[in-house]
């Protein structure tokens, strides 16, 4: 793939062999995202694990202290009071029967999905359909709970979930190239902070192996893990 005029002046200001200080890494990302839109900031995190062993498996959910910038929409499995209660935390759409009806005709219309523990029976039977996406309910990172509007705010206001996938590498969204460098470093570290925490009891030798910072459509810059650490 042929990359353009501005990609390439991007990719000339950064060292592909050096790993920056965090601080760097930030101003070198703001500094090369120069796309016409609000690109977001990802972060990839290489792990010393082999998730294709139960005891290796790394996920959680992190609370990012300065948002992630993106408008989340939030379905809530609920009934009743439950249900009233996620209305009022903001949940974009809740149900029970009809929104499981919705689901299975492929109309998706949320970006987070989270369910009492009670509807777990009746959400169980998307698996499938929810399963691939990433969006299945799970009590490891707070989606199922009776606290509906406490998980409804949270995913409302940047808490975003994590999973490593088959190489063992971690890949997330946390935050906009238009939030400040100190906004976008407190994201850094909480989010690396939070994949620390959840650290697998099988992990041997070092967990946190690589971390490399990019905007959407800008260069990967590599970061100190120690100064994305503290």
């Amino acid at each position: 793939m042929a990359h353009g005029k501005k990609y390439k002046e991007s990719f000339a200001k950064i060292d592909r062999t050096k790993q920056y200080s965090l601080e760097e890494a930030v101003k070198l990302l703001k500094e090369t995202a120069t796309a016409k839109f609000d690109e977001t900031v990802e972060i990839a995190m290489n792990l010393g694990v082999d998730p294709r062993h139960a005891d290796q498996m790394v996920r959680g959910v992190c609370e990012l202290p300065k948002g992630s910038g993106r408008t989340v929409r939030v379905g809530v499995f609920a009934r009743d009071a439950k249900a009233d209660e996620a209305k009022a935390a903001g949940a974009d759409i809740v149900g029970a029967e009809d929104l499981l009806e919705e689901v299975l005709k492929g109309n998706i219309n949320f970006d987070r999905c989270i369910a009492t523990p009670d509807m777990m029976p009746l959400v169980g039977r998307l698996g499938k359909v929810l399963g691939p996406r990433g969006m299945m309910p799970n009590p490891k990172v707070g989606t199922v709970t009776p606290n509906v509007g406490e998980a409804v705010k949270s995913a409302k206001g940047g808490a975003v979930e994590f999973r490593v996938e088959k190489a063992g590498v971690i890949h997330a969204g946390i935050g906009k190239a238009s939030f400040s460098e100190a906004d976008i470093v407190e994201n850094v570290r909480a989010f690396v902070s939070s994949v620390a925490k959840a650290k697998p009891t099988g992990a041997k030798g070092t967990f946190l192996k690589q971390i490399a910072l990019s905007s959407t459509m800008g260069p990967g810059v590599k970061v100190e893990i120690t100064s994305a650490s503290s």
